[in-house]
């Protein structure tokens, strides 16, 4: 008997559709790290487990049942886990263990490309060009290299086994590898594709809407409750608020935070285990339980969203050069403008602070206050406000507007 304990997600799947070619019968179980511990140790305690080669990808069993592989080991039973998550290295101290986040050459592994290795020095699959490029696809798409190479096929791999859903993609992909043709998408896929896309940037769109920031230790972080394109999302958001160290994705319904950052000088790795997850440097994750309940639901609930820039302002500009308005959801206003100090931010009846430039004082601002590019319709009304004018005359002669404004304030 052949038994497999793999992820659910794409490489997880990856490496099940592999499975299934190497081997004439396999038994596979698609796991989460919620419940693969349990599992894999029932199967261990079954009948079935004796002369059974037992194999686990893209995941790793706790401490407990790693004792249980150990020892199954030891009395001479067939062990074999395969992962490529940095969290997972410590089993490479087994003889059954081989985890390799990267190849000797510095090239990005996933659980997938590294089955597939193995299945292919092991003589149980032989390689091809249609398992080459399927193998490929998932590896760009899970390591994220596809959006440096602009594979866009990696990710629509993935999109498709979304809209499908695990059974579906099952079912397509195992008579697709099967066939030995070149591996491509078919028409009708790639147009539900087009349509999928549409969908999950207006996803994104609504979502960065309800995005707040809190800070956890050392932390500045964006926390947004998402089900849905978790890895669009999150890179989505780290990508226009990076001023952020690192995007929680919080899943109720799964009872899950996904945690993701662009940022080379932030391991979310590192930052899942102090809370008992794990996964890569850039995308790693958790449980919601007693300790990040509160921190990523209860606590963060009743925050205001963060103020995204605004994009299309015709009087608000960065280059205006009387001076830039921010603001965000607490009614807090500032200033900003080029002096001969660097760049001073001026706190509407507040204080100013002077940067060296302005990038380091747009970061400030948006870490502290989580404040945004004030949208033209709120300058105006601001404004209108502070000066007891019409916001059409202010809309007329813009900068004297900003220029009183200044004088008013004391800023000039």
């Amino acid at each position: 008997m052949i038994k497999l304990f793999t992820d659910s997600d794409l490489d997880g799947i990856g490496c099940g559709l592999l499975a299934k070619l190497a081997f004439a019968e396999v038994n596979i179980s698609f796991c989460s790290y919620r419940n693969l511990d349990e599992r894999v140790s029932q199967f261990l305690q079954s009948e079935e487990a004796n002369g059974a080669m037992l194999f686990i990808t893209d995941l790793a069993v706790g401490q407990e049942v790693e004792q249980q592989l150990a020892e199954r080991a030891k009395r001479g039973g067939h062990v074999q886990v395969i992962d490529h998550h940095v969290t997972a290295l410590h089993f490479n101290s087994y003889p059954w263990g081989w985890v390799a986040p990267e190849r000797e050459d510095g090239k990005k592994t996933c659980a997938t490309s590294l089955f597939y290795d193995y299945l292919v020095r092991e003589g149980k699959l032989a390689p091809n060009e249609t398992l080459d490029a399927f193998v490929e696809l998932v590896r760009q798409y899970d390591t994220w290299e596809w959006e440096e190479n602009g594979n866009l096929q990696a990710k629509r791999l993935n999109d498709l086994f979304t809209i499908l859903g695990l059974d579906g993609f099952w079912e397509t992909m195992s008579e697709r590898l099967a066939s030995g043709e070149a591996f491509a998408l078919t028409e009708t896929e790639e147009l539900l594709l087009d349509m999928e896309e549409k969908k999950i940037q207006r996803y994104i769109r609504q979502k960065q809407k309800q995005l707040v920031q809190r800070w956890i230790g050392d932390y500045c972080i964006g926390v947004v409750f998402a089900e849905r394109h978790l890895s669009e999302l999150g890179n989505a958001l780290s990508k226009r608020h990076p001023h952020l160290d690192l995007i929680a994705l919080v899943n109720l319904g799964t009872k899950h935070i996904g945690f993701r950052t662009i940022h080379d000088n932030v391991n979310v790795a590192e930052f899942a285990k102090q809370f008992g997850g794990g996964g890569h440097p850039k995308a790693s994750g958790c449980f919601v339980d007693d300790t990040t309940f509160p921190l990523f639901v209860i606590e963060t609930f009743p925050l205001a969203p963060v103020y995204g820039d605004a994009e299309q302002n015709q009087l608000n500009k960065r280059e205006e050069a009387e001076g830039v308005f921010w603001t965000n959801h607490q009614g807090q206003w500032w200033l900003s403008r080029q002096t001969e100090q660097g760049w001073t931010w001026y706190a509407d009846g507040g204080e100013a602070r002077t940067f060296p430039d302005e990038a380091a004082g747009e970061r400030w601002l948006k870490r502290q206050f989580a404040a945004g590019l004030a949208y033209d319709a709120a300058v105006l009304e601001f404004l209108s406000v502070r000066l007891g004018r019409d916001k059409d005359a202010i809309q007329a002669d813009y900068p004297s507007a900003v220029k009183q404004y200044k004088h008013q304030t004391g800023i000039e």
